[in-house]
C-alpha cells in the first residue's frame, strides 16, 4: 500500500512497489496521476473499504502483485488498519504526508502536542469534534462533506468557544490548495471545501522570552469593587495556583463578586470558556466591566439554579454559597476536574475540606507603614480558608 501526495510517492521502495506490481487499484484521480510508472493493470478500486479489500484479496488469491494507492499517509485515519487485520503480515505500507501534518506546516508550527479528531462517517462526527476543540488547546479536525467546516464553527459558536485561531486548508500540495485564516465566527459564517483539515488553536497563556512573564494575583485595585469585597490577591494566587489551569475547557466562577478570580483565569488561560456567576445586580454588573475585555460570561442569579443551564466545568471556583452550591458543583465538574473553594467561616471550610480533601488557612500580614512614613507594621488580613480536590 503505497500513500500519494500530490502524484508523488515518498522513497525508492513505494515506487519499486507500484513499478513491479501486476494490478495497482486506487481511486481514478490517483491512476491518472501514474501513467508512466504503473507497470500493473490499473483498476479503479471501489470506494467501500470493505469492498476495496474484497477486490485486492481477489487478485492476490488469483496469484497478482497487488499494489493499493491512496492519499498521504494510509495509517492514519487511513485504510491501513483494515488492510492489516485482512492481509496481516502480506501487507507492506509505504506512506506519504499525512494532510494533518501538511495542515500544521501551513500554520508553522509543531503538533506533537496536538489532538486529532476525524468527522468522516462516525456518528456524533461533528459534536465529538467540537468537544474536542472546547477541551483541548491545539485541535485539528478532518471534516467531511457531511460535515464540513463551517459545520464545526457554528458548533463551537454555539458552544461558547473561547478565542482560537483557525486555520481551513485542503488540496494541499495541489493546484488547488486553498488556505484560510480566521477565527470561530469566520469559520461558522464561510463556505469551505468538505474535505478538509481544520486547525484550531488557542491563544497561548505564557509569554516568550523577553515577555511580560507569567503573574497572578493582581491587588485588588486592578478591579471595580465594591468596599473591600473582592477576593484578597493573596488568597487569589493560592487559589488559582490549586485550581492548575488547562489551556481549554470550562471554568466556573461561582459567587464571583467583582470577577477577578474568572478575569485572571481569561489571562492565564485565554482557552477557557469563563462562566462568572453572580447573585447580586449591582457585583454582577462590576463583573461585566472588570470581565469586558475577556471572552468570559456574567450569570446573574443564585446558585445552584443559576448552573442550570451552564456546560459541565472542567475547573471550578466557589467562592459563595452553602453546602448546597458546593455539592451542586461537584456533582457537575468532569472526571479528572479541580474544584478550589474559599471560605471565611470553619462550619463551611470543615465541610468542604471533608468533601474536597484539602484544607489550608491563608493568614495574611500586609506591610503598612507606621504614621507618617514611618516604620513598616504587620497590618493582618482576615484569615481565609482554602480547599481544593477533585471530585
Amino acid at each position: 500500500m503505497v500513500g500519494l501526495h500530490g502524484g508523488e510517492w515518498f522513497g525508492r521502495a513505494a515506487g519499486e512497489a507500484i513499478r513491479h506490481a501486476t494490478v495497482v487499484l486506487g481511486d481514478a484521480r490517483h491512476l491518472e496521476q501514474l501513467p508512466d510508472v504503473v507497470g500493473g493493470r490499473p483498476e479503479v478500486m471501489p470506494t467501500s473499504p470493505g469492498e476495496a479489500l474484497d477486490r485486492a484479496g481477489a487478485f492476490l488469491d488469483a496469484g497478482q502483485q497487488v499494489c493499493i494507492v491512496v492519499s498521504g499517509d494510509p495509517g492514519f485515519f487511513g485504510l491501513a488498519r483494515l488492510a492489516a487485520a485482512r492481509f496481516g503480515d502480506r501487507l507492506r505500507v509505504y506512506p506519504a504526508p499525512s494532510s494533518v501534518s501538511l495542515a500544521f506546516a501551513r500554520a508553522g508550527t509543531n503538533w506533537d502536542d496536538a489532538v486529532v479528531v476525524s468527522a468522516h462517517g462516525r456518528d456524533a462526527g461533528i459534536s465529538r469534534a467540537a468537544e474536542a476543540v472546547l477541551r483541548n488547546a491545539k485541535v485539528a479536525v478532518m471534516t467531511s462533506p457531511a460535515d464540513p467546516p463551517q459545520q464545526l464553527g457554528r458548533a463551537l459558536l454555539e458552544s461558547g468557544c473561547g478565542p482560537r485561531t483557525v486555520l481551513v486548508t485542503s488540496h494541499l500540495g495541489q493546484h488547488e490548495e486553498k488556505v484560510w485564516e480566521g477565527d470561530v465566527a469566520g469559520l461558522a459564517n464561510g463556505c469551505f471545501d468538505g474535505l478538509s483539515v481544520v486547525v484550531c488553536v488557542a491563544p497561548e497563556a505564557r509569554s516568550g522570552p523577553g515577555g511580560p512573564g507569567i503573574g497572578w494575583g493582581l491587588p485588588e485595585t486592578s478591579f471595580d469593587h465594591r468596599a473591600g469585597m473582592i477576593t484578597k490577591s493573596e488568597v487569589r494566587a493560592v487559589a488559582l495556583g490549586k485550581l492548575c489551569l488547562p489551556a481549554a475547557g470550562v471554568l466556573w466562577d461561582v459567587g464571583a463578586g467583582s470577577g477577578s478570580v474568572s478575569a485572571e483565569c481569561c489571562s492565564l488561560a485565554p482557552g477557557l470558556r469563563v462562566y462568572a456567576v453572580e447573585r447580586n445586580p449591582d457585583d454582577a454588573a462590576r463583573a461585566r466591566r472588570n470581565l469586558e475585555a475577556t471572552a468570559a460570561t456574567v450569570v446573574e442569579g443564585a446558585a445552584p439554579a443559576a448552573l442550570g443551564g451552564l456546560p459541565d466545568p472542567d475547573r471550578a471556583f466557589v467562592g459563595g454559597g452553602g453546602t448546597a452550591v458546593l455539592d451542586e458543583v461537584l456533582r457537575r465538574t468532569k472526571p479528572g476536574g479541580t474544584v478550589v473553594a474559599s471560605y471565611a467561616t470553619l462550619e463551611r471550610a470543615a465541610y468542604a475540606g471533608d468533601r474536597l480533601g484539602n484544607l489550608v488557612q491563608v493568614s495574611v500580614g500586609r506591610g503598612v507603614r507606621a504614621g507618617d512614613g514611618g516604620p513598616l507594621r504587620l497590618q493582618a488580613e482576615n484569615p481565609v480558608f482554602v480547599c481544593w480536590g477533585n471530585p
